[in-house]
């Protein structure tokens, strides 16, 4: 494949893409048909590189069309979050914004539907996370793991979607601002710090302005900062409904095992171990922590055969996952990846590696083929 390199004035924000967006190395970023929302996606497309299959320029030029296919479960996954952009910008205009809101929850849905263990491992990982773009992405991730806690806890559909546009519209005020927060450290001014304290208030404010009337999604926005115990804000509540309750968990467990600037990710098993210190005995803080494992996806493994693996499955136990071997015990790239299952033996799990910066070199394509859990079937297992 013989690829050109891209430039903005190629592209087209609001049209359909007539050719397929590619990386340096040629792999999928988007879809023929696809479409480039906002002038941020092109910016952050254009800093990570964009090229053209040449045969496919060619094919246009001569008045042809590019066939049709449908976008891979890892591209899906990287417009979600430009798709949360483009919705939270339609507050206030009612009609607009409720149908983006609906889209937008039932991609969430469908993403976390189809692939569980993938969806666990994009929170885990956050590939391609930019700090200044850290409020998109978290709340695309607080909606998928808030689903996936939800239908573990055996909520209705009705209300699993609910908490996903709570979860996607509870920070409406502050998405900027988050940015800003996860870039400088947390050093904000006296005014920043009155924004992130109202902010439940605002986001509910826009919300009813958009004509959003479920008095269980607005109680969840407005409340998802509140405790039990009363120490919560903006109002210091201690009576808080369940919905908010799960919400301020994953949102708080997210924050944790999330890098900044000034500090790194903190480690799952300590951040779960933090979650369920501060909530003895609570269901929810119980299911979030069941729905992860404990060695969820994403998750870097040292194996007893000295390989580094990432978890790209949970096992049939919490002990066991299934595993993607990356290197050797030299840390030396594979050239081929190879699945294995830790409940054997030779592959049982030895220790979490801390260094997790091999895995910036393995996009999620890699381990989970273009369309998730479908993918695994073409690679070398081990059983």
């Amino acid at each position: 494949m013989q690829l050109l390199k891209l430039v903005a004035e190629q592209i087209r924000i609001g049209a359909r893409l007539p050719f397929n967006v590619r990386d340096a190395e040629g792999g999928l970023l988007l879809a023929c048909g696809q479409i480039v929302i906002s002038a941020a996606q092109l910016a952050a497309l254009l800093a990570r590189g964009m090229y053209a299959d040449v045969a496919e320029l060619r094919a246009l030029q001569a008045g042809g069309q590019v066939p049709a296919e449908p976008p891979p479960l890892a591209t899906r996954w990287a417009q979600a979050v430009w798709a949360v952009d483009a919705m939270l910008k339609t507050l206030p205009d009612g009609l607009q914004f409720m149908a983006s809101c609906d889209e937008t929850a039932s991609e969430v849905i469908a993403l976390a539907v189809q692939d569980g263990d993938m969806a666990l491992y994009q929170t885990v990982r956050q590939e391609g996370l930019q700090l200044r773009l850290y409020g998109l992405t978290h709340a695309l991730y607080v909606a998928t793991l808030s689903l996936m806690v939800a239908r573990r806890l055996g909520w209705t559909e009705s209300r699993q979607r609910k908490v996903v546009k709570a979860a996607l519209t509870m920070n409406a005020s502050i998405i900027e601002l988050q940015g800003v927060y996860a870039m400088t450290g947390g050093r904000l001014t006296q005014s920043q710090r009155e924004q992130l304290r109202l902010h439940p208030d605002e986001a509910c404010k826009r919300l009813r302005a958009a004509g959003v009337d479920d008095e269980e999604w607005l109680q969840a926005v407005a409340q998802h900062h509140e405790q039990v115990s009363g120490r919560g804000y903006p109002r210091g509540l201690r009576d808080v409904g369940e919905m908010a309750r799960l919400l301020r968990l994953v949102d708080v467990f997210l924050a944790k095992i999330s890098s900044r600037v000034n500090r790194p990710a903190l480690e799952i098993k300590q951040a779960a171990r933090e979650v369920y210190e501060q909530n003895p005995g609570n269901p929810l803080a119980a299911s979030l922590i069941k729905e992860f494992g404990m060695y969820p996806p994403g998750e870097l493994l040292r194996l007893a055969n000295g390989d580094l693996a990432v978890v790209i499955r949970r096992g049939a136990t919490l002990q066991c996952p299934l595993v993607m071997a990356l290197a050797d015990k030299r840390g030396q790239l594979k050239a081929q990846l190879i699945r294995y299952d830790t409940a054997q033996r030779e592959f049982a799990v030895v220790a979490v590696e801390s260094d997790k910066s091999l895995m910036a070199r393995i996009p999620s394509e890699r381990l989970y083929g273009l369309y998730g859990m479908h993918g695994l079937d073409s690679l070398n297992p081990t059983h």
